[in-house]
């Protein structure tokens, strides 16, 4: 973010962290870094705007709600809202760009419709088409968890698993 102490732009601007706990969503510029951890069938759904320098992310539990008053709980709800905040803080919708992770199966037991992973990583898909928001890059499925550190500086999506080391979109 932009730090004024004066009436001149400062040379360096420090780099602020902000952690997403589950089911919470953050928006942050700049050298803003955004992190989450524990994604095993959640999801981390990181939405940015390149030209504005804005991003944010946000860690989903389910994909629709249910009447639940916490929004930032479900992927149907959280990923319009986090829009909605990156808009606020100087997006804009046009230039809007996705990268998803996370969506594991971590449990054998799964129902007709296929494990809270798949359908979650569904439902980020159905509501980015929605809002017609592109999903440039992913890293889902498979039965390990992972933790995300996405740079708003370079919009890339570190995505690091115990089991799967440790990539980058």
């Amino acid at each position: 973010m932009k730090v004024y102490t004066s009436e001149r732009e400062p040379t360096h601007q420090p780099q602020e962290r902000i952690k997403v706990g589950i089911a919470d969503f953050a928006v942050g510029a700049d050298e803003t870094t955004l992190v989450t951890s524990g994604l095993g069938s959640c999801v981390g759904i990181a939405v940015f705007d390149s030209e504005r320098s804005v991003g944010g992310l946000a860690h989903a539990m389910l994909p629709y709600a249910d009447g639940d008053d916490d929004e930032a709980k479900y992927v149907d709800t959280v990923v319009p809202e986090l829009v909605e905040e990156m808009k606020r803080a100087g997006a804009d919708s046009d230039n809007l760009r996705a990268k998803l992770a996370g969506g594991a199966t971590m449990f054998e037991f799964t129902s007709a419709d296929g494990s809270i992973g798949d359908r979650n990583v569904l439902a980020v898909r159905e509501v980015l088409d929605t809002l017609d928001i592109p999903l440039v890059a992913e890293d889902v499925g498979g039965d390990h968890g992972r933790s995300l550190r996405f740079s708003v500086r370079t919009f890339e999506l570190r995505i690091r698993s115990a089991n799967a080391g440790e990539s980058v979109l």
